[in-house]
């Protein structure tokens, strides 16, 4: 455990923190101590993702970039319509 962790550069540091935030916001949802429909929701998995997407710039893998960049594109989504629901509604 202690080589795995002397081996971590910032950017993997950075891009474990994200995963553990958008891992964090799904448990809290799971758990009902978070709606999904509230703006912490799309924001936190916004920049989670964005974390994640630091780290990929280092360590580039496709299929992993693909699909937070999706997630990165949904969560922007929620944001915009949690705006635009709340000055409807």
């Amino acid at each position: 455990m202690a080589a795995l962790l002397n081996s971590l550069t910032l950017a993997d540091a950075i891009g474990s923190f994200g995963a553990l935030v958008v891992v964090a916001a799904y448990f809290a949802t799971q758990m009902r101590m978070m709606n999904s429909n509230d703006l912490a929701f799309p924001v936190l998995n916004l920049a989670g993702s964005i974390l994640i997407v630091y780290s990929l710039l280092e360590n580039f893998n496709l299929a992993s970039m693909l699909i937070e960049g999706f997630w990165i594109l949904i969560s922007l989504i929620g944001i915009v319509q949690f705006f635009r629901l709340r000055r409807t509604g």
